[in-house]
């Protein structure tokens, strides 16, 4: 068993870190002594979870952030540097979807999902790693799916961004080791999270995992030794499903 406190002063940066998968890993993170960065979209969201965790004496700020905008990137990871003197882990976990027939998905669609799911990623991880490298290490984790591993109908952009995350998960992995920082790729089955429930509402929920599940693959992951790096782990429900 993990000890508690094994990720004792480390500062984590999460996207999209204010409900779902995002929430669950700011708690289990923050559990195990991480302090916690809940950057999102929704600003009073952020908010919220900052201060739920703060009620359970975990280290949490909130950080209002478009990961697609590079400006808003470039100074929120200043401002966590200035504020808590460092950054040791980014999760990219923020992502959207339209789920739609690529006849209905409009040209402006595609580049918001393009924007937030890959271009956002790359621009987190190219100031993260200006963030972390002036002391050597470092992990980003980038939340992947299987929809980089299989294809369903009507989500076209999700499948082609999440293939791309992918692979540049393992083209950062190749490049950042020389430097001493980790980069590793969660590839994520289904999960009981709005994200999903919202938008396919007959889902059998018993076919789903519990968010924790992937919070946990993600701790694990960040606990190895130093000379051990995990560049793909997947975390699958028990269940088969034949979802979507």
């Amino acid at each position: 068993m993990q000890e508690r406190h094994a990720l004792e002063g480390k500062v984590i940066l999460i996207t999209g870190g204010s409900r779902g998968l995002g929430a669950a890993i700011a708690e289990t993170l923050g559990e195990a002594g991480g302090r916690i960065v809940v950057a999102d979209l929704a600003a009073d969201r952020a908010e919220q979870c900052a201060k739920a965790l703060g009620e359970r004496n975990i280290e949490a700020m909130a950080l209002p952030l478009d990961v697609g905008d590079e400006l808003q990137v470039e100074r929120a990871v200043s401002r966590v540097r200035e504020r808590l003197g460092r950054l040791d882990v980014l999760v990219n976990n923020a992502a959207i979807d339209y789920t739609v027939p690529i006849s209905e998905l409009s040209g402006a669609d595609w580049e918001r999902v393009v924007r937030t799911n890959l271009t956002g990623p790359f621009l987190m991880a190219k100031y993260a790693v200006a963030a972390m490298g002036g002391k050597g290490g470092g992990h980003i984790v980038n939340i992947a799916s299987t929809a980089s591993k299989r294809t369903w109908p009507n989500a076209a952009a999700y499948h082609a961004t999440k293939w791309g995350l992918l692979g540049l998960s393992h083209a950062l992995h190749a490049e950042l080791r020389l430097q001493g920082i980790k980069v590793s790729a969660i590839v994520a089955g289904g999960m009981r999270t709005p994200f999903l429930l919202d938008r396919f509402p007959d889902i059998d929920p018993n076919v789903l995992q519990d968010p924790k599940n992937v919070a946990n693959a993600i701790k694990f992951v960040l606990l190895q030794p130093e000379e051990t790096v995990i560049p793909e782990l997947m975390v699958l429900p028990m269940r088969e499903s034949s979802w979507p």
